[in-house]
């Protein structure tokens, strides 16, 4: 059961926001879409930055606007992050965090704590800001957010402004915070990759409406609205480490539904992982495949078959298990193949992107 609520309407030159959503009341939820789309505006009115008019908003049972009612942003228990951490120069790293305690008279010292522990920054508390990395100042400014203990924490592309090493360097905490916080997180992005390996749900926007809205991979795996996760349309599998092949690298993943080897990373065995699987990399075959250089050969049943970009393309979903895949194939080949809803397969996938 959804326990965010949230229909705003806005209206300003060249742009409308017209949005009515429901969510789930923890986990990560991805708002993605291209610039202009409206995923700042919406979240700058679930904060109360943005007043709509006639608007409602409930976050897990607490009504914070409905009709005449709205809640100041003060007085809204929530945590911002915006792309920029905008710490306080003169201020040590521990005086920018009990700074932000101020505005919440009932949170505790003690609050601190878990926020300093989930973002790994106990030994930056007597340093200023700029004796910060670009990370670290990050990582602050999201224990900031967290240490008024909010019910929803709303991330405005946090990690834009960083480069690709300093990205790196803090998804783990993002993906930490994901396991560890009990609270909803809308976190917006342009970024496939963040998308993909932090998001349990996810909101597509454009021009201001919404396009899709439900769990990850079910949206991703979408005939009539394709989703490119970056370069390609795909699907994301949650899995985990099953075995590592040390001779040759590779990690074999299990999911619902199969297993699919992968390079190796270094990640143990029985680890969470994400699975990335893009259409271009998925081919279909009747007949068992004999020697190849494929080495992931799974069975499946087609699902759906649906149009591509180009009209000689088509997508075939295909239900491995309880799993979905896309499968990028010419219309001829569909013809060739005889492929029909509901006949069984053999999957072949030629190249899988392993996410921790």
């Amino acid at each position: 059961m959804a326990n965010i609520q949230a229909r705003f309407q806005l209206d300003w030159p060249g742009f409308t926001l017209d949005i009515d959503l429901a969510l789930p009341g923890r986990g990560v939820t991805a708002l993605f879409g291209p610039s202009g789309s409206g995923k700042t505006t919406l979240l700058r009115c679930v904060a109360g930055l943005e007043r709509a008019p006639q608007g409602f908003l409930s976050v897990n049972g607490e009504i914070w606007q409905k009709d005449n009612y709205w809640l100041p942003t003060h007085q809204r228990p929530l945590g911002y992050v915006f792309q920029e951490a905008s710490l306080f120069p003169h201020l040590s790293v521990m005086g920018n965090l009990c700074y932000g305690m101020k505005r919440s008279a009932n949170v505790q010292a003690s609050a601190l704590d878990k926020p300093i522990e989930l973002l790994g920054i106990g030994h930056l508390l007597d340093r200023k800001p700029d004796r910060l990395s670009g990370g670290e100042r990050q990582r602050v400014g999201i224990a900031r957010a967290l240490a008024v203990n909010p019910r929803i924490l709303l991330m405005d592309e946090p990690l834009a402004a960083l480069d690709i090493k300093r990205k790196q360097e803090i998804l783990p905490y993002l993906e930490h915070l994901h396991d560890a916080l009990d609270i909803p997180i809308l976190y917006v992005s342009h970024s496939p990759d963040e998308v993909a390996r932090l998001a349990d749900h996810l909101v597509v926007l454009e021009g201001g409406r919404m396009l899709a809205n439900g769990p990850l991979a079910e949206t991703l795996a979408r005939l009539d609205l394709p989703i490119r996760l970056g370069e390609d349309v795909g699907t994301v599998l949650d899995a985990k480490v099953g075995a590592i092949d040390s001779d040759w690298h590779l990690a074999r993943v299990d999911f619902l539904g199969g297993s699919l080897w992968a390079r190796e990373h270094g990640i143990p065995i029985g680890r969470h992982v994400r699975v990335r699987v893009l259409a271009r990399d998925v081919s279909l075959a009747q007949q068992a495949p004999g020697q190849s250089s494929i080495q992931n050969v799974l069975r499946g049943r087609v699902d759906a078959i649906g149009n591509d970009g180009h009209p000689g393309l088509a997508l075939v979903r295909v239900r491995v298990g309880d799993s979905m895949l896309l499968a990028r194939l010419t219309k001829r080949a569909v013809a060739e193949l005889g492929i029909t809803l509901g006949q069984e397969l053999w999957v072949q996938v030629k190249s899988v992107a392993l996410m921790e």
